[in-house]
C-alpha cells in the first residue's frame, strides 16, 4: 500500500522505519557477526567467553528481525500492524538507555558507543512518540 508523499504524518512514519530500520539491522549485523567487537564498542570491555558471545549472537539476530520488519513496514504506515511496530519500537527504545545509562552509571562500563547509543536510543522514543501521536 503506497503513502501519497505529500501528507507529513506518514512521511515521518516512513522516515521513523527507514530509519529505525537501518539502525537495528546495522546493531544486529555487529552482534551477530562480530559480537566481541560490538560488546567491546558498546561497554568497553572485551567480552570472548561462549556464553555472553552466544547471547550477543541471539540479541543480534532480534535486532536483525527487527529492522526487517521495519523495513518491511515502511510502506505500509496506515496499518495497524505498522503502528503496532512504532509502539514496540518505543518500548525498546526507552527500556535500553535505562540498561545501558545503568552499565555506564551504576557498572562503571565504558564503551566508546555506549553513550551515542543511549543518545540515539533517547530520540528514537521521542519520534516514536511523534509517530503515534500524529495518527
Amino acid at each position: 500500500m503506497s503513502v501519497p508523499p505529500k501528507d507529513s504524518r506518514f512521511r515521518s512514519m516512513i522516515a521513523f522505519h527507514t530509519v529505525t530500520s537501518v539502525t537495528e539491522l546495522v546493531a544486529g549485523a555487529s552482534l551477530l557477526c562480530l559480537p566481541s567487537t560490538a560488546l567491546r564498542a558498546l561497554v568497553g570491555v572485551l567480552i570472548d567467553a561462549p556464553i555472553p558471545l552466544t547471547v550477543a549472537r541471539v540479541a543480534g539476530a532480534g535486532l536483525l528481525s527487527l529492522g526487517i520488519a521495519c523495513w518491511l513496514a515502511r510502506d505500509d504506515v496506515k496499518s495497524c500492524s505498522a503502528k503496532g511496530l512504532v509502539a514496540a519500537m518505543l518500548v525498546y527504545d526507552l527500556l535500553v538507555p535505562a540498561i545501558l545509562a545503568y552499565a555506564g552509571l551504576g557498572a562503571g562500563l565504558k564503551g566508546v558507543a555506549l553513550w551515542p547509543a543511549v543518545v540515539l536510543h533517547l530520540a528514537m522514543s521521542a519520534w516514536a512518540i511523534v509517530c503515534l501521536n500524529r495518527r
